[in-house]
């Protein structure tokens, strides 16, 4: 989001930059010996940086929050806007959220968690979850709520790296990096032979890459990165490209969600 912005390392969401094999020197404090997910919720502690990784800039993100309100949109060039719900990842988790919530098995992975809702939900169930995102804002509000974070993005290396039982890429974050097939390859070696993933599509059938910024409505903005939008169809498509198949479905008022197997 904006150049201002201190560096760090994506998820709610921004472009993958190229994989580092930087070291996690806070990857104790958050994980277990093993490499795998953290055992209990983390509190308090400040997030887990990469040094000289890429965040998702955006000052207006940055700002929105803080409040935990918008308004917040992602901007086309051509000036067409897209709504970013902002209130609803920054409350607890809702009727829609509940249902992933119940869908999610072993270990779990929260790539583009935001400012973690569902990571924190998951830890207050005492489910090990790990959520990941390239904002250190939303990353460090993530850890005040209770949930594990890294601000890492998903292309980068990560602890439990083909152990994950679940991964989540809810609230449009599909779209991470513009390129769908990319990202659900990257799945692929981080989930285990017989994980999922979860994915929220698009209220409409589009198969659309698009280059956007973050923009609050009243003249700030964060620099262009690439995005991606899908339909169910179009997931099911790039999903059966690599190597994944429906396993489930399900619709929640304006919502729409898929869980991915592996072929």
């Amino acid at each position: 989001m904006d150049d201002s912005m201190e560096q760090c390392a994506v998820g709610a969401s921004g472009p993958p930059p190229s994989p580092r094999q930087t070291a996690d020197p806070a990857r104790a404090a958050l994980v277990d010996a093993s490499g795998g997910v953290p055992r209990g919720p983390v509190k308090r502690r400040a997030p887990a940086v990469a040094a000289g990784a890429p965040e998702w800039h955006a000052d207006p993100y940055a700002d929105a929050l803080r409040t935990g309100r918008g308004p917040l949109f992602l901007r086309r060039g051509d000036g067409w806007l897209l709504p970013l719900d902002v209130e609803r990842w920054c409350a607890p988790p809702d009727e829609a959220d509940a249902t992933v919530l119940a869908r999610c098995r072993g270990e779990v992975l929260d790539v583009g968690c935001g400012p973690g809702r569902l990571v924190a939900a998951l830890a207050a169930r005492g489910r090990p979850a790990l959520g990941i995102d390239v904002s250190r804002h939303a990353v460090a509000r993530a850890v005040r709520e209770g949930g594990a974070a890294l601000c890492r993005s998903v292309f980068d290396p990560l602890p439990g790296a083909g152990r994950w039982a679940t991964l989540l890429l809810i609230d449009g974050n599909i779209g991470i990096g513009g390129d769908p097939a990319a990202l659900l390859a990257r799945a692929r070696e981080l989930a285990a032979p017989d994980g999922t993933v979860i994915v929220e599509t698009a209220g409409t059938e589009l198969d659309e890459r698009v280059v956007v910024r973050v923009d609050d409505g009243r003249g700030g903005h964060g620099t262009p990165f690439p995005w991606a939008r899908l339909g169910t169809r179009a997931l099911l498509a790039h999903g059966g490209r690599a190597g994944w198949r429906a396993a489930e479905r399900w619709r929640v008022g304006d919502r729409r969600f898929v869980q991915l197997r592996r072929d």
